[in-house]
């Protein structure tokens, strides 16, 4: 429960709700995402490290480990 599979140009993809990803595991942010007002944009396939849930929205950092807050029902893939 809690993941659905989506075809992707390369492939078949495991995709979840973000608030199903285990703490401080990389994922590839798949679909359109929303932020809080006032946040920095980000690109569909980008790649962050997740930390963990606070309310409604995730503390995931970037590459640079810069913050970014991903609502808790983004649809994600975990990278292995």
């Amino acid at each position: 429960m809690g993941h659905r599979w989506c075809i992707a140009l390369f492939g078949v993809l495991d995709v979840t709700q973000l608030h199903h990803v285990p703490r401080n595991t990389r994922i590839r942010i798949v679909s359109d995402a929303k932020t809080p007002p006032a946040h920095r944009e980000f690109e569909e396939n980008e790649e962050l490290l997740f930390h963990h849930i606070d309310g409604m929205y995730s503390y995931c950092t970037d590459k640079d480990g810069k913050p970014v807050h991903l609502v808790a029902w983004a649809e994600v893939e975990i990278i292995e």
